[in-house]
């Protein structure tokens, strides 16, 4: 079954060289009892290491089953010897966040054969644990705890049973027990290696090897073992399990067994996990809520800029400059003319004159200091201004110069509470109107609630209230929103030669204000604002990656000899890799999720306290659990990579 020729191995224990095997050869034969014994660096667990696939000889030949094994890849070496070899170990090596099954079961899992479930249950009652199954190695003493190791070597049936000081931990009627069970097992037709430095032990095997300074000094047949069967290794059973492997037929780990692990790892550390996760949790709220407060901003402005009314331009009297610094005095006075002469332009949609002032309007023993408006009958159309209640006032109310009223919905509230104002009549500046429409709800904008106003004939408002010849403002609506441009030109053209203004300071002397430029600019400023937010919140995620690639680097280290163990049971560089991955892609995953309703919840409330506009998008909580999977990937690629690059006898090594 064994056979090994001239093996060497040599360790570089800092500037000096051990060499802890010196051209052994040996053969061992299906069915055989082996002890191996020596005094401490010997050489005798190097050489069971050698054996069981663990480590690679620097020189000589190893063939097991017939087939040379020295030349087989890190992954074909873990395939081999998780279906031919079952270890049984000094330390135990038992997971402690398992219950015995559950170790009993790893062996199934990196063989892909999970579903085999009741094997483990099997070997656990084999081993006279089956009362024991569910509890952790915690609450076992030493002897079931070996004897739990004794049943994760067998889960797979192997022919080759190693055991490496399986009973130096053990007080002395556990040792006879474990030694009866390998001993048991050996009857059965087990191939059985024990490494040993107690002379006890080694007489119940059925061969001794003595071993010093590496090389074999002794090889003695205690007893031949007539009459028990011998369980080999199938002809080209490598050679099939490896072709097999290479074709994809034969199972590997499952997604969901790696997923498993790596939450048992999680939940074996709680307290660890909860800071990683809380650290992508943090990132993620801080981008849902910052790109909340971003889009919330700018469909605020979006709607403010829409209640102003669309391809708009607002015509407005500019000061007089006199060397360099603007006067009281205005030079272009806008008329009535000036309102016929615009509608006539060919890019012109609709034009409305407008004159505004602070007055004192009263109802009953209330009264209230607010905005008025006098406009003409265009003004509803084109500043989204149509009234929810009521009616906006005709061209013959204008002409007729008629008091009345529209008000907005902060002056129908100071004033009539929640009474319905229709018909009444308030007091503008002492004079009577009659209320015939309530304005719909604008919000507020900038320093001034768009909803405190109330809207009159502009020519009651010119004539009869504020006094006024002139109009102060002109809203021009271009018939779409690609001749805006040209109608800001044409009337300026216009202006200019109506009023017959020469010199730049003239023509300085009134100003167009075109809206979608002023969209333009703020939606570019909110953008930039939710950009520069959304950097900041990115950051801070950033942060929680870095987080996680410290914790899982902590893991890696502190789980050491597990990923030894695992490696020693069967699991490849990608499984270990894989594993380590998922942990981190899981605690961001969770993380994500939890952030997510962070950031929701961050965002109501901002909403509820600071009476911010704020948006929660679909597409920023796509873009934060997407951020947040990257980042568990990126940064727990490398913590994933350092585990799968780790030696299996290194690792269960180390302390």
């Amino acid at each position: 079954m064994i056979e090994v020729k001239d093996l060497s191995k040599t360790y570089q224990m800092g500037k000096v060289k051990v060499e802890a095997l010196r051209k052994v050869s040996l053969k061992i034969a299906s069915g055989e009892f082996v002890a191996i014994m020596g005094a401490s660096g010997s050489g005798k667990s190097t050489l069971m290491h050698v054996l069981g696939l663990l480590d690679r000889p620097d020189a000589g030949e190893y063939f097991l089953g017939g087939e040379d094994v020295t030349k087989l890849n890190d992954h074909e070496l873990a395939l081999v010897r998780n279906q031919l070899v079952g270890f049984v170990f000094q330390q135990f090596h038992l997971l402690p966040r398992m219950t015995a099954l559950e170790n009993a079961e790893l062996p199934l899992v990196y063989a892909g054969r999970r579903h085999m479930k009741e094997e483990a249950i099997k070997r656990i009652r084999e081993v006279g644990l089956g009362d024991r199954a569910a509890h952790r190695p915690n609450e076992m003493s030493g002897g079931q705890q070996q004897r739990v190791a004794i049943a994760r070597s067998l889960v797979n049936d192997p022919p080759i049973i190693l055991a490496d000081e399986p009973t130096g931990n053990l007080d002395s009627k556990s040792r006879e027990e474990i030694m009866s069970v390998l001993k048991e097992l050996n009857q059965r037709g087990k191939t059985v290696v024990v490494v040993t430095h107690e002379s006890e032990i080694a007489a119940q095997a059925r061969r001794v090897i003595q071993m010093r300074d590496g090389e074999i000094i002794s090889d003695e047949v205690i007893s031949t073992g007539a009459g028990i069967p011998a369980i080999g290794i199938p002809e080209d059973f490598i050679k099939n399990i490896l072709r097999e492997s290479n074709r994809g037929i034969k199972g590997g780990i499952e997604f969901l067994d790696y997923l498993r692990q790596a939450v048992f790892a999680m939940l074996a550390h709680k307290m660890r996990a909860f800071l990683s996760i809380l650290g992508i949790l943090i990132g993620v709220a801080a981008v849902i809520a910052m790109l909340a407060i971003g889009q919330g901003a700018k469909e605020s402005i979006e709607k403010q800029l829409a209640s102003l009314g669309s391809n708009l331009l607002i015509v407005r009297h500019g000061a007089q400059r006199s060397g360099g610094v603007s006067v009281e005095a205005t030079t272009t006075r806008f008329t009535f003319q000036d309102i016929a002469a615009i509608k006539k332009l060919d890019s012109v949609n609709r034009v409305t004159p407008s004159v505004a002032s602070r007055v004192q309007i009263v109802y009953g023993n209330t009264n209230w200091n607010t905005q008025v408006e006098g406009v003409g009958v265009d003004y509803a159309e084109m500043r989204s201004a149509v009234p929810e209640v009521g009616r906006f006032f005709t061209e013959d109310e204008v002409r007729m110069r008629s008091k009345v009223v529209l008000l907005g919905t902060t002056v129908v509230k100071e004033l009539f509470g929640e009474d319905n104002p229709i018909g009444a009549a308030i007091k503008i500046n002492l004079i009577n109107f009659k209320v015939i429409g309530i304005m719909p709800a604008k919000g507020g904008g900038g320093f001034r609630d768009q909803d405190d106003i109330v809207v009159i004939p502009v020519t009651t408002a010119m004539y009869r209230v504020l006094g006024k010849e002139y109009i102060d403002h002109i809203y021009v609506e271009a018939k779409s929103a690609d001749l805006t441009d040209a109608a800001q030109e044409e009337v300026s053209g216009l202006i200019i030669k109506q009023h017959r203004l020469i010199t730049d300071e003239q023509k300085d002397s009134f100003q167009i204000f075109n809206m979608a430029d002023i969209k333009k600019t703020l939606t570019s400023t909110t953008k930039t604002m939710s950009l520069l937010l959304g950097a900041i919140a990115a950051i801070s995620l950033l942060v929680g990656g870095i987080g996680i690639m410290n914790i899982m680097l902590v893991s890696v280290t502190e789980r050491t000899r597990e990923i030894g163990l695992r490696k020693a049971i069967g699991a490849n560089n990608k499984d270990i890799m894989v594993q380590f991955l998922i942990e981190a892609v899981l605690m961001s995953f969770i993380g994500g999720l939890a952030g997510i309703a962070l950031g929701g919840g961050a965002a109501v409330l901002i909403t509820l306290v600071a009476k911010w506009s704020v948006r929660v998008s679909m597409s920023s909580i796509i873009l934060a659990t997407a951020f947040s999977l990257v980042v568990g990937i990126v940064f727990g690629l490398w913590p994933a990579q350092k585990a799968a690059k780790l030696d299996p006898i290194e690792a269960l090594r180390y302390e």
